[in-house]
């Protein structure tokens, strides 16, 4: 809401209704996300309706918010309520989320309010890895052989029906984390305790999915080859490649480190990966939104890794909007209200960029050099950088653990890619044990 009004995380704000009638602009109701979600809905003349964490919520959103709701919004029984009640007061024609966390509680109000959108059906089945992997080999599509375990047992049976490596991973998180890859049998035994080990009880409630993704654990076989991401928007059941994205993942985790588009991959192979996932995106229902869908480029084909829909994180949309002039987040935002032209094509590109993600060694940080030089640099677009002395790095397991990126452009992805690497290399963030 605005500066003067109320915030609580308990009552519907109201003190907006004379100028909310007044507009007579169409109403969205916004879950979770960042400050420029909301700018961005306000930019394309939408009053704004806001669900966010307490927390994640200050006095730069107040030009764009109309009515705020402040609590943990993944707490749908909580927040159904409230957002039942606003709506009465204030009817908003649609919800929507461009974070991982409100996806489904998006899709929970839509449906109960009569409102479109997605269904819990679609969103539920992107979200849970094995629901959707075991809905594909129904269907004889992008086959990877996989089972839920819960001890070591478990992992001992798959081994030995598929062999080594494997992969482990949580069946309803995203950022690679608690992902593992078991490539020898020493680590068999040792990977579902390895597993359970993360439910320390550290996590916050936006960090995680749901209170109990370490329960159990999804098996998969390991799919060789390099990883690519499709980004695509739909359009009332019509599949719109945007772009597709080359990564670069480090680790036995696969945390992602670069992004550059567009992908260098054959005009062969690309037709053969959209073929793929737009007969993905029609298996599971997707019929309006942004999706990102990552793929594996192995020896015996494209296969589906997961998907989302969502707009890819890590950069992804900026990297669109440098490439092909495309802001995916615009469209997710405005399609349903009219106020954005759905593409009719799969936009040509305009020249490259890519995104280098910040690593540094493990330790407290004692010194940061280079960042002027970098912002002075013509390829620079943009840099964040999230440490200063004192700060400590942390070990890179997933992708809360990076500590910055640097984004450049070129007029080329392989020009743009060289950038990246140049300033992310200019920038020396040096550390020091922690005793």
């Amino acid at each position: 809401m605005r500066e003067g009004a109320t915030l609580s995380d308990d009552v519907v704000p109201t003190g907006q209704r004379s100028s909310a009638v007044a507009t007579g602009r169409p109403r969205v109701l916004v879950i979770g996300g960042k400050l420029k979600h909301v700018r961005k809905a306000r930019e394309l003349g939408l009053d704004v309706v806001h669900a966010q964490f307490p927390d994640e919520y200050d006095r730069g959103h107040w030009p764009y918010v109309d009515q705020a709701l402040l609590l943990d919004y993944g707490d749908t029984d909580r927040l159904l309520p409230l957002v039942r009640a606003l709506h009465e007061a204030y009817p908003f024609q649609a919800a929507v989320s461009l974070f991982e966390l409100g996806l489904l509680p998006t899709a929970r109000i839509n449906e109960a309010l009569g409102l479109g959108g997605e269904s819990v059906a679609t969103v539920e089945l992107l979200l849970d890895k094995w629901r959707m992997r075991r809905h594909l080999a129904a269907k004889g599509s992008s086959p990877v052989a996989s089972a839920v375990g819960r001890s070591a047992q478990n992992v001992r049976e798959f081994v030995s029906a598929h062999g080594l490596p494997i992969i482990v991973k949580p069946i309803r998180e995203s950022g690679s984390l608690g992902v593992f890859c078991i490539r020898d049998r020493a680590d068999v035994d040792v990977v579902a305790e390895r597993f359970r080990s993360l439910d320390d009880g550290h996590w916050a409630a936006k960090d995680l999915s749901c209170a109990d993704s370490f329960d159990e654990f999804l098996m998969e076989e390991f799919l060789d080859g390099p990883e690519i991401s499709v980004e695509t928007l739909t359009f009332d059941g019509r599949h719109v490649v945007v772009a597709v994205t080359d990564k670069e993942c480090v680790g036995p985790g696969f945390v992602e480190i670069g992004h550059s588009q567009p992908s260098g991959c054959s005009a062969e192979t690309l037709r053969e990966v959209t073929r793929l996932v737009t007969d993905f995106l029609d298996a599971v229902g997707l019929r309006n939104g942004p999706g990102h869908t990552e793929v594996k480029l192995t020896s015996r084909g494209p296969r589906i890794v997961e998907s989302h829909n969502r707009i890819g994180g890590d950069r992804i949309n900026e990297l669109a909007e440098i490439a092909y002039g495309v802001d995916m987040e615009r469209y997710a935002l405005g399609a349903r209200f009219g106020v954005v032209e759905p593409l009719a094509t799969s936009p040509e590109p305009r020249g490259g960029a890519a995104v280098r993600f910040l690593t540094p060694e493990p330790g407290r940080v004692v010194e940061v050099t280079g960042v002027d030089a970098v912002r002075a640099d013509p390829a620079f677009v943009d840099l964040q950088l999230g440490v200063e002395p004192g700060d400590e790095v942390r070990p890179l397991t997933w992708n809360e653990d990076k500590v910055g990126h640097v984004i450049a452009r070129g007029a080329t992805a392989t020009e743009a890619i060289a950038h990246g690497r140049r300033l992310a290399a200019a920038i020396h963030v040096r550390t020091e044990p922690v005793a």
